[in-house]
């Protein structure tokens, strides 16, 4: 096959996964070109200010302009204006793929908007709760998964070169249909995120524990949760409203084993609650050994002033 490499990459959403992607692309694949727009102003200035790319556009459609590989790094539900906005500026071949936490409808909407394009959807499953385009670090994406979940019918060249692409920038690359990755996803994240902030809303909505009680005496778990509960609100309103047959699905059936578990606390059913802990604990343990966490004493969270967090999910 000829050379699989992007010349030109252009980012369209400059917050941590298009800051990270640029980052990355700097260090692994420091002959590729790199151009990038954000809708928020104030992110553009900071990007072209710190040199992020080597041309920041105003527009969508100017930074797409003559670039073989288009990402757009944008909260699901602004998947759709992002790309209309680049519709009739795309380079003739252009591959163009995302990094939204949820596929069905992304590539429906990117579909939509740009019907004629060689489209491969992709998701990185990596991240923190963190913001902005200072807030990416090239390191982000090394031994992530990213999951790209083509088309029937997707050009197998551009599958291959998109996961050659992140290949390069350390990731795992996975090919899954659009539906199941919806359907994992709702397990692996988008449930946790559902949980972690019905917990630390309900930790604060308790009267007889004050808001100032819940911070002084937060225990390791109840602090990973309101880690995760920090997370973009807009990103994760869209997520939810965009996978919500996945996560209602999901939902339901915690919603049942919560209900087996409160009967087995009242009934003082200690080996019902034995036998859920031992199961549990394998799976954490299987996490451990495939290398998607650490087996530290503080559950993998790095207290070194600096060191980033080691989060699921990700603001675009």
């Amino acid at each position: 096959m000829a050379d699989s490499r992007f010349n030109t990459v252009a980012l369209i959403g400059l917050g941590l996964i298009g800051s990270s992607i640029a980052r990355a692309v700097r260090e692994t694949l420091p002959e590729t070109a790199l151009r990038g727009h954000d809708a928020d102003p104030a992110v553009r200035a900071r990007a072209a200010e710190i040199g992020l790319v080597d041309a920041v556009a105003e527009t969508a459609g100017a930074a797409v302009e003559g670039a073989d590989l288009v990402i757009f790094c944008v909260p699901v539900g602004a998947m759709a204006a992002a790309a209309e906005a680049t519709a009739g500026h795309l380079a003739p071949g252009a591959v163009i793929s995302d990094v939204g936490s949820s596929k069905s409808g992304v590539a429906a909407a990117l579909r939509h908007a740009l019907s004629d394009a060689t489209i491969v959807p992709a998701h990185p499953v990596a991240g923190t709760e963190n913001s902005g385009p200072d807030a990416g670090f090239a390191s982000l994406f090394r031994g992530r998964w990213c999951i790209l979940t083509p088309e029937e019918g997707t050009d197998p060249g551009a599958v291959a070169r998109l996961s050659a692409f992140w290949s390069a920038l350390g990731a795992r690359v996975e090919v899954m249909d659009a539906a199941h990755h919806d359907l994992v996803l709702a397990v692996t994240s988008h449930l946790p995120h559902l949980i972690a902030y019905t917990i630390v809303g309900t930790a604060s909505d308790i009267e007889r524990v004050t808001e100032g009680e819940v911070i002084k005496y937060s225990a390791g778990g109840f602090r990973d949760f309101t880690r995760i509960a920090a997370s973009n609100p807009t990103m994760w309103r869209d997520i939810f409203l965009s996978n919500k047959q996945a996560v209602l699905e999901t939902l339901q059936r915690f919603s049942e084993d919560l209900f087996l578990l409160q009967r087995a606390i009242r009934d003082d059913d200690g080996e019902t609650l034995f036998n859920l802990f031992t199961r549990t604990r394998a799976i954490r343990r299987g996490i451990v050994e495939q290398g998607q966490d650490v087996a530290r004493p503080d559950f993998g969270r790095q207290m070194e002033a600096g060191a980033p967090a080691r989060d699921e999910q990700k603001e675009p």
